[in-house]
């Protein structure tokens, strides 16, 4: 996987969404020749839901909702419940990280389409968390920063439960 930051043209568009693959592909390549055991481990005592298995699939779901429920509008039916809010990590130690990772960068290429199809300034169908209709250009930003925050999260994972570091 040949990754890279810098956009092979400068519009707006294109520099959102090279930051964004970045950040997709630098997590992806974080969890390269991790041993199924090592994705399933939580090792931090205060956040047991805390693997790279998780995080992976957290991410997935993440996109999942920002494009699909909030952007286009439609129902919300992720592994989440009210009861089990955090669902879609604690779930995720039941697959296989290769098969996590594959459908993560499946969704990514449907939703490169998505974001092609649509002007940056085009409205979100439904409002975030704090009643506010967000553009497609946002929803961009947000996953680039949730992305990148978590691509920090699998580092020190990786660290604690291979030794891995510097990917």
């Amino acid at each position: 996987m040949t990754r890279t930051d810098t956009p092979p043209a400068w519009d707006e568009r294109t520099q959102l969404t090279t930051f964004l693959d970045y950040a997709r592909d630098t997590a992806r390549a974080k969890c390269e020749d991790v041993s199924a055991e090592s994705a399933r481990k939580a090792p931090l005592p205060g956040s047991p839901l805390m693997t790279l298995s998780g995080l992976i699939n957290h991410l997935r779901w993440v996109e999942y909702f920002w494009f699909q429920v909030v952007f286009l509008g439609e129902e919300d039916e992720g592994p989440w419940t009210d009861e089990d809010p955090d669902r879609e990590m604690r779930i995720a130690v039941d697959f296989p990280l290769p098969d996590l990772l594959e459908e993560y960068a499946e969704q990514a290429s449907r939703y490169r389409e998505l974001v092609a199809a649509h002007d940056l300034d085009t409205k979100a169908k439904r409002t975030n968390s704090s009643g506010r209709q967000v553009d497609l250009r946002w929803i961009l930003l947000h996953l680039t920063e949730e992305t990148a925050r978590h691509n920090g999260h699998l580092d020190i994972l990786c660290e604690l439960v291979d030794g891995t570091t510097g990917v």
